[in-house]
């Protein structure tokens, strides 16, 4: 199997590893508010704490710089600068790009989740709320500063087919992006999946699996590449049992499915949460996009108009 690579302009560097988070840093102006929701809430030690005169600049206010025990060798560490406040251009935000930035938190098993669940809860923390998103299940909540916490657990780890999926999608999003600097726009996810589907061959060595209806190798299909792992079974195994569509496994890891001349998928009737569903042409396609909402997914053969 080839190994997708994205193309880099450095030159040979020696391969080194990294042994997990040691800490991870943000300031906060609620000192004990900080301290009672980690220590005694959460119930994480408080291993280690700094308090410094400045850190040299004139400017530079004295601070505290404290460490919670967050597991297998990390931290989550605070800065308390004494005697300022919080500039607005640090102010947490209701908006999903400053909602980007979060701890994530892992634990072993769903019945760990659960568990944290119940324990935030009667420690009086609000649970934002609790989801599946492709490999992963986690609760939320915001600590007294408004940060994001996450704490999950994966429900299989990352293989082969993962990371050269992971390659494809950086390499062609990246190319999009350097032709949106040249004028050539980039403003959606739907030029990335074709550009990733047109790239996509399984070679004469694939395996077909038992279709109905259009051959895989019709003309003006439309086709999407779905990676053969657990959290897209449904989406095959529906297409399997769907009059005019053929299912293709092929040798890279995916599955196409091919409709000739499209393809419907209903988002309850395959049973996937919302945030699985949106991911769903994470693999590539061949066609168009006529609808993906929160109910329907529609894709023609053919260019986009």
């Amino acid at each position: 199997m080839t190994q997708a690579t994205i193309p880099s302009d450095l030159p040979d560097l020696p391969v080194l590893a990294l042994h997990g988070v040691h800490h991870t840093a943000r300031p906060t102006w609620k000192l004990a508010e900080t301290v009672q929701f980690y220590r005694d809430r959460l119930g994480l030690p408080l291993v280690h704490a700094i308090s410094a005169k400045g850190w040299g600049p004139d400017n530079h206010a004295d601070f505290l710089h404290f460490f919670f025990d967050s597991g297998n060798g990390s931290t989550i560490a605070f800065f308390y600068y004494i005697g300022t406040e919080r500039p607005d251009w640090l102010a947490v935000r209701e908006h999903y790009q400053d909602r980007a930035t979060h701890t994530a938190w892992r634990v072993r098993d769903e019945a760990e989740l659960l568990a944290w669940r119940q324990r935030a809860e009667a420690a009086g923390i609000p649970v934002r709320y609790q989801i599946r998103h492709e490999v992963i299940e986690s609760i939320y909540f915001n600590d007294p500063n408004g940060y994001p916490i996450e704490i999950t657990w994966q429900m299989r780890p990352f293989g082969t087919a993962d990371r050269e999926d992971a390659a494809r999608t950086i390499e062609a999003a990246i190319e999009l992006e350097q032709a949106g600097r040249d004028g050539a726009g980039f403003d959606s996810i739907e030029p990335v999946w074709q550009r990733k589907g047109s790239r996509i061959d399984p070679g004469p060595e694939a395996g077909t699996d038992a279709g109905t209806g259009a051959a895989a190798g019709a003309p003006q299909r439309a086709s999407i590449y779905v990676l053969d792992v657990p959290e897209f079974a449904a989406l095959v195994e529906a297409a399997r049992h769907s009059e005019g569509y053929a299912t293709t496994r092929l040798a890279n890891g995916y599955v196409r499915i091919d409709g000739n001349p499209g393809l419907r998928f209903q988002r309850k009737a395959l049973g996937f949460k919302p945030a699985v569903w949106y991911g769903a042409l994470t693999g590539g396609l061949r066609g168009s996009i006529q609808q993906f909402d929160m109910d329907a997914l529609v894709v023609t053969a053919g260019e986009p108009a």
